[in-house]
């Protein structure tokens, strides 16, 4: 069987974006998140969280407030028996860094890492730029989460909210 991943962008796929969340008291699930990555944890997904937090390069919170909102979300995960595989993120506000997303370096690191079959894989963002990122590096479903029916996109689906990502894919 193949090393396959379900990749998720983090705010606005796992949690609600709220613009630069940072805070505990400031993350809140997406519903119906911990039954879909329960479904792809079953089919023997790794799940891997990909995101850009320029935050950190703007000043509006360090990577030691990452890194401690990342263990207060692993640790939600895990008490729902969830396994998160990796968090890869990118901390610069540069848009010609190689892991800054719609650039596929995150992707492209936990392939290797991972040794993931990336045709076999899904991912599911919020912005046309994780698309991009995700088909960049060979992704084989991309997911956009969005509510705007006639917003152009290059992801093979479009979905109102996680409960319809499941139908979709496995």
């Amino acid at each position: 069987m193949p090393n396959r991943a379900l990749f998720l962008d983090r705010d606005g796929v796992i949690n609600i974006d709220s613009g630069y969340v940072y805070r505990r008291d400031d993350f809140q699930f997406q519903a119906g998140l911990f039954e879909l990555c329960r479904d792809f944890q079953t089919k023997n997904y790794r799940i891997i969280i990909i995101t850009n937090q320029s935050g950190v390069a703007r000043g509006y919170y360090t990577e030691e407030d990452l890194q401690r909102l990342h263990e207060y979300m692993l640790d939600e995960f895990s008490q729902e028996k969830i396994t998160i595989t990796a968090i890869f993120y990118c901390v610069s506000a540069d848009e010609a860094h190689p892991d800054r997303k719609p650039n596929p370096g995150l992707f492209l690191k936990a392939q290797a890492i991972h040794a993931l079959d990336m045709p076999a894989s899904v991912s599911i963002g919020d912005k046309e730029r994780d698309i991009i990122a995700a088909q960049r590096a060979g992704v084989g479903t991309n997911i956009l989460l969005d509510e705007k029916p006639n917003a152009i996109t290059a992801a093979e689906y479009r979905v109102k909210n996680l409960r319809e990502v499941v139908t979709l894919c496995i």
